[in-house]
């Protein structure tokens, strides 16, 4: 991706952590993601009093994205937490994992300090993604 695309992809995503419901955590995330057609989808944190029934900003893009019809994905930026990057968690790759390879890149930025940009790729945040072999 092109330096501009990931300003924009890290841009919309600071748009979408303002948008947080972070009551609990006061911890606000916003994700964009890239689809193949060149459509951003956002997210951001839903914190709810019942702790386990949050939803993370990353998954939130990726499930707009799927409900409107998008499966393929060119790249997702990330803009959380103060003075460092945040990486998605666990659950997040693992949804990720579903729809793009390894090689699909993940830039993350503090919301504080948003030319502290980090890139990652899938593969190195989630090594060992589960998959099934659906040709049983």
């Amino acid at each position: 991706m092109k330096k501009w695309d990931h300003q924009k992809l890290l841009a919309a995503a600071a748009k979408a952590a303002r948008q947080s419901h972070s009551p609990y955590s006061h911890f606000p995330v916003g994700a964009a993601i890239l689809s193949g057609t060149g459509k951003v989808f956002t997210g951001c944190n839903v914190e709810n009093a019942s702790y386990g029934l949050t939803i993370c900003a990353e998954r939130v893009a990726v499930l707009k994205a799927v409900s409107e019809g998008t499966k393929k994905f060119k790249a997702m930026a990330v803009v959380g937490g103060r003075g460092w990057a945040v990486s998605p968690c666990g659950a997040c790759l693992q949804v990720l994992a579903e729809f793009c390879e390894p090689d699909f890149p993940i830039v993350l930025a503090p919301l504080d300090k948003p030319d502290k940009i980090k890139t990652l790729s899938l593969g190195t945040l989630l090594p060992q993604a589960f998959k099934l072999n659906t040709k049983l």
